[in-house]
């Protein structure tokens, strides 16, 4: 298979060049040498590289910053997204695509599925919701919402954060209130080689690691891997200014890919094996 993918310095994108070394013809492409929004710049770089699917890990990823340019997000969510859809069309390439837990609102109390309705509250969350809409302009495409990612060799996650200021023995603030299903890039980037093998139904799948936690538990989880002492800070979402809403509950269900025959690791032990990793 030869594979182009797209944002591939970043921190899921060097995982997928990492992970289809070996098993395919991969051309990466990082974010200066191809913007995804430029239909014409795609065209060329998809003409070059004739690849049978195209992972786009490209992404507009400043929350916040969303809200004061809007114009960025959505050039680089949603209509580079489309882009890269329509070329994937005209070529006959699949097309693999990332979103997030932020399209819906937070306000379950149980973990969300492919089938809840999208309910996004802030800029960043309508510009990924309108990317998922338009990756289905390829008609072989998948759409794998993550969230939380650690992992990586650039090391800007919030877990990384928290295994900071563990290791250095400061205080780490961390919420109590905010649950999430972590996902680890090494798991999603296997889970995305499972998928063009097995070729299932097009669509929406959440891909993160089995099971939730709040960031407080995580946390309390790394002290105890880590094996120091710490000193975790609670708060509660409320309490700190953020330009953008957060979903509060954000857990998602991977039981449509477990049904696919792709089974993720839990969070707990996808967060030991990243942590004892050389």
């Amino acid at each position: 298979m030869r594979l182009l993918v797209c944002g591939a310095s970043g921190q899921l994108g060097a995982a997928i060049v990492k992970m289809f070394t070996n098993r395919a013809d991969v051309v990466p492409m990082t974010r200066a040498a191809l913007d995804i929004a430029d239909a014409a710049a795609v065209g060329r770089a998809v003409a070059d590289a004739s690849p049978e699917a195209i992972v786009n890990c490209a992404a507009y990823n400043d929350v916040d910053g969303a809200e004061d340019d809007a114009s960025t997000a959505l050039s680089a969510n949603a209509i580079g997204v489309l882009t890269l859809a329509r070329a994937a069309r005209s070529r006959g390439a699949t097309f693999v695509h990332y979103s997030t837990d932020f399209v819906f609102d937070g306000t379950l109390d149980r973990p969300y599925t492919e089938d809840d309705e999208p309910k996004p509250q802030s800029v960043y969350a309508a510009s990924k919701l309108l990317g998922e809409w338009f990756a289905a302009d390829a008609p072989s495409h998948y759409v794998l919402r993550v969230e939380s990612l650690f992992g990586g060799p650039r090391r800007r996650s919030t877990v990384d954060r928290i295994v900071d200021a563990v290791r250095d023995g400061k205080p780490s603030r961390v919420f109590v209130d905010r649950t999430v299903s972590p996902s680890y890039v090494e798991d999603v980037a296997g889970a995305t080689a499972r998928l063009l093998a097995l070729r299932p139904a097009s669509g929406v799948y959440h891909c993160v690691n089995s099971g939730w936690t709040t960031w407080y538990e995580l946390a309390k989880r790394i002290v105890e891997i880590l094996d120091r002492p710490a000193e975790l800070v609670p708060v509660r979402v409320a309490d700190v200014p953020l330009r953008a809403r957060r979903p509060q509950y954000a857990a998602l269900s991977n039981r449509k890919l477990r049904d696919a025959g792709i089974e993720m690791p839990s969070w707990e032990e996808a967060l030991a094996r990243y942590l004892t990793s050389p």
